[in-house]
């Protein structure tokens, strides 16, 4: 897909979508990271309204697995470089060497051009859009494929049914030069940090912060059976 083909009118907003911030006189007003953002949100909206309406049998615990499965990094950068979004992505001199075909930047402009299709041509168009460029992650799904490791559902899965709530993310750190970004993120439960975490993503980081608070939660509950089981000695 070129991006004359993106269901884009706008030519400034959809040229924005594939700017990187090496390549921008102000990375925050001349690159894709505000659209990514705006992108991201409305991505995961189509894909919870989806599998709600596609898998009706499917409780909270699955679909949040299937919804995490389908907005991950490697799922958005296959469809983005199907889609030739690599041939078309603007990068700095000291990213050229690097290549635009990094799954990180790949699944960051894939988010960035869904956020541009919203503003431009609004939730519909959007929706048809991402549901054909995941069409094979979708079937995958569908078969069952989920994603093991997925730290972040399984993370609320715990939370929700032990304190009935549920974790949120913020970047404390963007650290590194622009070419070699490094996010640190902490994982909270109500006001508490339960887990801190690093990736070369966002969507890494809160993967490892996610791990890191069930592994928290392994290590007080080993504890606390620990101390029961010295009672009864």
């Amino acid at each position: 897909m070129k991006p004359s083909e993106i269901p884009v009118n706008n030519e400034d907003l959809l040229r924005l979508a594939f700017r990187h911030r090496s390549a921008a006189e102000d990375s925050v007003r001349d690159s894709y990271e505000r659209l990514e953002f705006f992108g991201d949100s409305v991505l995961g909206l189509v894909i919870a309204e989806y599998l709600y309406d596609r898998f009706p049998c499917w409780d909270q615990g699955m679909l949040s697995k299937a919804k995490a499965t389908l907005v991950q990094e490697a799922p958005l950068a296959e469809a983005a470089e199907r889609l030739g979004f690599d041939r078309y992505i603007q990068l700095g001199t000291n990213e050229e060497d690097r290549g635009a075909n990094r799954p990180s930047i790949l699944a960051d402009v894939f988010e960035a051009v869904v956020g541009a299709i919203y503003l431009d041509q609004g939730l519909d168009r959007a929706r048809w859009f991402v549901l054909e460029s995941l069409q094979d992650a979708l079937d995958r799904v569908a078969r069952g494929e989920i994603a093991p490791d997925d730290y972040k559902s399984r993370l609320q899965e715990v939370t929700q049914a032990r304190w009935k709530n549920t974790p949120s993310y913020r970047v404390v750190a963007d650290e590194g030069p622009s070419h070699d970004r490094l996010f640190k993120v902490e994982v909270l439960l109500g006001d508490e940090v339960m887990g801190t975490g690093k990736g070369r993503s966002k969507k890494e980081a809160e993967q490892a912060a996610a791990k890191s608070a069930l592994e928290l939660i392994e290590r007080a509950e080993a504890s606390r059976y620990l101390r029961e089981d010295n009672e009864y000695v």
